[in-house]
């Protein structure tokens, strides 16, 4: 079966790409010319057919949360209920991440539990496959690698983050630089690393890049190159061993592409702001506009407990700068595995951050809504505020609970209502769209 870029490259307009246009309010044919030059994917796989969401340019930015159970809090359960609390709070994609239990069993329950889109990190199973079978992780055979990722296709993924960048050049520049002030902060990266130094053999996620090519091209899986060397500190953000990686995650991508491959480029995870456009121009220009999947970006290091908030805002200037697919970041990250409130909290910064960059990505579609709020707001509407909230369940709760006197106002101004007396002063001036 054939691929959505090769579909779009014979000038098919497959049935995903005029879905992905309908809810975009754009034409078909701007989405299958873009799905052909490889600058907007569709996460998509024969065998589970799931909800249909593009990435890419001219299109929302969209929102991934990750999941997944730790060796030390395995929960089959609990990840599925994270999984519907994503979906529920507005993700447009999923990343199972387990490393704990049976792996199998839990990447099928969450994959049966959602429509969304998910993907996943082939690596991880691979590695704790192998120390359970070997004791050491380092005695990963590859045909057990590509295995896995054969595999994990055929469960349903519809995007797969592969560690395709690491190789022995990227290793070296990590040394000659003095390592990091963070160190690595990427489970599979560290992984394949510590694999390539104790064999002394080049990452053959690399060295047989076609290989897997060959296995995500049968699913229609997007291949998503992950960022194993990605900074973990706001001082370790654009080193050389990260920029390295980069490079050569950008040249894969246009190779990919030219084989037939959906392809995404991963960002990094620390980044601070006045480097946010750089790093994501530099990808867009290195990788011919291939989609750029940013890792947060967490915008400053001494927060913990609020990195839903450093990553939102650093979300906000990777929307508005043109990235396009944000993975969030909850209250846990550095502390502790998310649990259920936290992924809610999670998605709905990154949603909230999302749209913010989107409203000056594309200002001439991006802000009515807002003028519409404003106006509510003037007029003390409180139902249509309600209606136009990103989360309005989440505001009428609020205002629920702190019940005014006067039910026009409410409890922050009560008596002292500024919209109320300035309403009162100036609603005969009202003239235009601002009626």
């Amino acid at each position: 079966m054939k691929t959505q870029i090769e579909h779009a490259r014979e000038g098919i307009v497959t049935p995903q790409m005029a879905q992905v246009a309908a809810d975009e309010g754009l034409t078909p044919e701007y989405v299958r010319e873009k799905v052909a030059q490889g600058r907007i994917v569709i996460p998509w796989n024969h065998v589970r057919k799931p909800r249909v969401a593009g990435i890419g340019e001219g299109l929302k930015t969209k929102v991934n949360a990750s999941i997944g159970t730790s060796s030390d809090i395995i929960d089959y359960a609990a990840e599925v209920r994270k999984a519907k609390a994503a979906m529920e709070s507005g993700a447009d994609t999923l990343m199972e991440l387990s490393v704990g239990g049976d792996l199998d069993r839990v990447r099928r329950e969450v994959i049966a539990a959602v429509d969304l889109p998910v993907g996943n990190v082939p690596l991880y199973q691979a590695f704790c496959e192998a120390a359970r079978k070997y004791g050491d992780p380092n005695k990963l055979d590859e045909e057990m690698l590509f295995d896995i990722i054969e595999r994990q296709c055929a469960d349903g993924m519809a995007f797969m983050a592969v560690h395709c960048g690491i190789n022995l050049y990227t290793v070296e520049r990590l040394r000659k630089q003095g390592y990091r002030y963070g160190g690595l902060v990427s489970k599979g990266g560290v992984s394949m690393v510590a694999w390539m130094l104790a064999n002394n053999r080049e990452n053959p996620l690399y060295e047989k890049f076609d290989r897997v090519i060959d296995i995500l091209k049968r699913y229609d899986t997007v291949l998503s190159l992950g960022n194993g060397l990605r900074a973990g500190a706001i001082h370790d953000s654009s080193d050389r061993a990260q920029i390295q990686e980069l490079l050569i995650n950008c040249e894969l991508a246009e190779l990919g592409r030219d084989m037939g491959c959906q392809m995404l480029v991963e960002g990094p995870g620390h980044v601070p702001l006045d480097e946010v456009e750089g790093n994501i121009k530099l990808q867009k220009r290195m990788s011919g506009g291939a989609p750029y999947y940013m890792l947060g970006p967490i915008s400053t290091d001494v927060a913990p407990g609020f990195d839903h908030i450093t990553a939102a805002i650093g979300a906000a200037q990777s929307s508005r700068y043109g990235a396009d697919l944000i993975c969030y970041i909850t209250p846990a990250e550095h502390l502790a595995l998310p649990n259920e409130e936290d992924v809610r909290m999670g998605v709905k910064a990154a949603k909230i951050a999302a749209y913010i960059g989107d409203m000056n990505k594309y200002p001439e579609r991006g802000r009515e809504r807002d003028k519409e709020m404003s106006k509510a707001r003037r007029d003390l509407n409180w139902e249509r505020q309600f209606e136009l909230a990103l989360y309005p369940e989440d505001a009428a709760a609020i205002r629920k609970s702190r019940v005014p006197e006067d039910e026009n106002t409410c409890t922050m101004c009560g008596d002292f209502c500024a919209s109320r007396g300035a309403g009162k002063l100036f609603a005969a001036d009202l003239r235009g769209d601002k009626i």
